[in-house]
């Protein structure tokens, strides 16, 4: 028995977080109904993006380029380098703060239950990086849930073996919360009194 394509369209949805059967049939029947045009437009920027966006060489954010506009810039003070767990909480960051160093982008956390390891994570890529000497402070911009407290733990014993001073986000982003869910004033806060991982 094949599947219809409405059905496909439907099931295809699902796959956005927070998406159960109702609301992508709400989202299929909208695009059909009224936003044929937007569906297409939709479907044309998933497709490119899925074909042409991959990460960063130098911090594993989202880029379209061998390197990401933020590790390109040379208005960047390379001795301060902040590592954060997704390309959201790169974001928020960035929006709510005025640092201007540069990022590390883990692309989730340690959670040895669900496979991720050290390698999932790219730090052998950080290791790398804090070896060449150039960083002066790791920030350590991690969620405070109990993957990002282990994260941020193995991150500052990482950042000290090689002589980097590791600092942490000052506490005022709520325990179990996600960053890119922390309104700016919170999270400018926090950023702003950072101090060292003891």
């Amino acid at each position: 028995m094949t599947i219809s394509l409405l059905e496909q369209l439907i099931d295809a949805l699902r796959v956005l977080p927070g998406v159960g059967q109702k609301s992508a049939q709400r989202m299929a029947y909208h695009l059909l109904e009224r936003q044929r045009d937007g569906g297409r437009r939709l479907a044309d920027a998933l497709a490119e993006s899925m074909e042409r966006i991959g990460h960063c060489k130098r911090c594993r954010d989202f880029s379209e380029t061998e390197l990401c506009p933020t590790c390109a810039s040379s208005a960047r003070d390379a001795e301060l380098l902040c590592v954060v767990e997704t390309p959201a909480d790169r974001l928020a960051i960035e929006q709510a703060t005025g640092f201007r160093g540069l990022y590390f982008v883990l692309q989730g956390r340690l959670s040895p239950l669900d496979g991720i390891g050290p390698q999932e994570l790219g730090l052998d890529l950080l290791a790398q990086r804090l070896e060449e000497g150039e960083v002066r402070e790791l920030i350590v911009a991690t969620n405070p849930t109990v993957e990002g407290e282990a994260t941020a733990h193995y991150l500052a014993q990482l950042a000290r073996a090689r002589g980097v001073q590791p600092s942490r986000l000052a506490h005022g982003v709520p325990l179990g919360g996600e960053l890119e869910y922390v309104d700016r004033g919170t999270l400018s806060h926090a950023f702003g009194s950072r101090s060292e991982i003891l």
